[in-house]
C-alpha cells in the first residue's frame, strides 16, 4: 500500500513524482481547452510547498511533542507552508483572459473548472459534497484522465479501498483496543485531564477548538457578506492569533500527558497487536482481491 500511494518514495523522489503529475495534468488541461476554443498555457510552475519529511513527524518523540505537541497549531516545515514556500505563484493565463471579451473570459473559466453553482445548488452548512469530474470543466477531465490509470484509484478496485477504511474503524472499537482506552483514560484522569473515554479523543478536543477559532474570524452580516471578527488580533487578516497561540500551548501540555500516559499504559504495544490481528484477517479474506491489485500496480494500470 505504501508503494501504491507513493509512501516508498524518499521525499526528493516525490516531489519529482508530484512535479511529472502536475506537468501531464496540465499539458491535458491544455489540449482540452484547446478543443473549447481558447489558448491555455500549461502552468508547471513548481508550487508544491514541503512539510517535511517522514522523519520530520515524531509525535512518539518527547522532543517532538514538546514543541509541536499533536502538530495541529504549530507542525515542522510551517514557516515554508504559510509562506508558499518562498516562491511567488504567476498566473500564465491572465494576460490572455484579460484580452477576452467579459462573456468570454466567463466562458474560458466555466471551460477550465466548470460552471460555478448558483445559490440554490450550494451545499448547506456542514453538508457534504462529492466531487464529480464531469462537471469539473477540463480540470476535471484531466484529473479523470489521470486516475484512470491509477490503480488506486481505479472503480474496480474501490470495494477493496472500502474494505480497508472499515477495517481500520473497527479496530479503534475493538475490545482488546477498549480495554487499553480505559487504562489510559484513567491515568489522563489522574493527570488532571479527565473525559477523555478514548485516546483519539485528547487529540480530537484540540481540533474542535482550533475549528472553533477559524469559525470565529468571520462574521455573517444580514445581507450575506463576510467580515473579520471582532475578536481578531490586529494584522493577523482576521485570525486570533492570541487564542490560537494559547490553544498552542494548551496542545502541548495535553499531548504531553498524552504520551506519558501511552507509555506508561503500553497503549502503543496493545494497538499494534490489535491492528496487526486484524490486518492479517484482511489478507487471508482478501487475498485474490489485493493480489488483484498488485498486479495492476506492477502493469502500471
Amino acid at each position: 500500500m505504501s508503494s501504491a500511494f507513493g509512501g516508498d518514495l524518499s521525499p526528493e523522489e516525490q516531489e519529482k513524482k508530484y512535479a511529472e503529475n502536475d506537468r501531464q495534468r496540465e499539458e491535458l488541461v491544455a489540449q482540452c481547452m484547446s478543443e473549447e476554443g481558447f489558448e491555455y498555457t500549461p502552468n508547471v510552475q513548481n508550487a508544491s510547498v514541503s512539510m517535511g519529511s517522514a522523519d520530520d513527524w515524531n509525535p512518539d518523540s518527547r522532543e517532538w511533542v514538546s514543541q509541536y505537541g499533536y502538530g495541529m497549531i504549530n507542525y515542522p516545515g510551517q514557516e515554508d507552508m504559510e509562506s508558499g514556500g518562498g516562491t511567488e505563484y504567476v498566473d500564465l493565463n491572465a494576460d490572455y483572459v484579460a484580452s477576452l471579451p467579459v462573456a468570454e473570459q466567463t466562458a474560458f473559466y466555466e471551460a477550465l473548472s466548470g460552471p460555478v453553482l448558483d445559490e440554490a445548488d450550494m451545499p448547506a452548512d456542514g453538508e457534504m459534497t462529492e466531487w464529480d469530474w464531469t462537471t469539473s470543466g477540463c480540470y476535471g477531465w484531466a484529473s479523470h484522465e489521470m486516475d484512470g490509470d491509477d490503480a488506486g484509484t481505479a472503480e474496480k478496485h474501490q470495494p477493496l479501498m472500502d474494505s480497508m477504511n472499515t477495517l481500520y474503524e473497527d479496530m479503534m472499537s475493538s475490545p482488546e483496543l477498549s480495554e487499553a482506552d480505559a487504562e489510559w483514560s484513567t491515568c489522563m484522569a489522574d493527570a488532571g485531564h479527565p473525559g477523555f473515554s478514548a485516546q483519539l479523543d485528547a487529540q480530537n478536543s484540540i481540533s474542535d477548538k482550533m475549528n472553533s477559532i477559524y469559525e470565529a474570524t468571520s462574521a455573517t452580516y444580514e445581507d450575506g457578506s463576510t467580515g473579520t471578527s471582532a475578536t481578531a488580533a490586529p494584522g493577523s487578516s482576521g485570525m486570533d492569533e492570541t487564542a490560537l497561540a494559547e490553544l498552542g500551548e494548551e496542545e502541548i501540555e495535553l499531548a504531553l500527558a498524552d504520551l506519558d500516559c501511552r507509555e506508561k499504559t503500553n497503549y502503543r504495544d496493545a494497538m499494534e497487536s490489535v491492528q496487526f490481528d486484524l490486518e492479517q484477517q484482511f489478507i487471508d479474506d482478501h487475498k485474490a482481491e489485493l493480489e488483484a491489485f498488485r498486479a495492476d500496480l506492477e502493469q502500471g494500470n
